[in-house]
């Protein structure tokens, strides 16, 4: 039997969450290719396990976040985070300038309220998901999370882009599915 017939739901976690578990560690502070070793690290842990937690999504976010904490506590790390805080999401060619001022506004978010945007928008986590997770209230995480919408509309406010089509979502710029010009 193979790798993957025999760890078939690690397979599956992995292919779902890893890209969005890199962008959480972005959002934890880590540095793209830190987030990516505490993605492995992360997975390392899973494939040993003989059998799924009890919810598989919940664990693996928490080990990640336990991990991607532990990972910032390193002097050393943390001296490289800081020469690359510049570089908060990879760079693509054909980004627009909407693009780019969203990708400042949600890397100027204190962290915890970075945190909580990208657990509610890219992982589609619900308030009482997020506060389990972070082990505070769900009304904290709501808090968060609306405060955090407050400053990326103020800070994209000046920028010419058209209104979502879904009142009250999030904002359109963020949608990891969609390209800025389809927003």
């Amino acid at each position: 039997m193979s790798i993957i017939a025999d760890n078939d739901w690690q397979t599956r976690l992995y292919l779902d969450k890893a890209a969005k578990l890199i962008l959480y560690g972005r959002a934890l502070g880590l540095s793209h290719s830190e987030a990516e070793d505490v993605v492995q690290e992360t997975f390392a842990v899973l494939l040993q396990m003989k059998a799924p937690p009890e919810k598989p999504e919940h664990y693996v976010l928490r080990c990640f976040r336990n991990r991607a904490v532990n990972w910032r506590r390193s002097l050393w790390r943390r001296m490289a985070r800081e020469l690359e805080s510049r570089r908060w999401f990879e760079r693509a060619p054909d980004e627009s300038s909407l693009e780019r001022s969203a990708m400042r506004a949600l890397a100027g978010l204190p962290a915890a309220q970075r945190e909580v945007v990208v657990l509610k928008i890219w992982h589609e986590h619900t308030f009482e998901e997020i506060g389990a997770l972070l082990e505070v209230s769900p009304n904290t995480v709501a808090a968060r999370y609306r405060y955090a919408l407050q400053k990326l509309r103020t800070c994209l406010k000046g920028e010419r882009y058209e209104q979502p089509e879904r009142v009250g979502e999030a904002i359109a710029a963020l949608d990891p599915s969609a390209s800025v010009g389809e927003a």
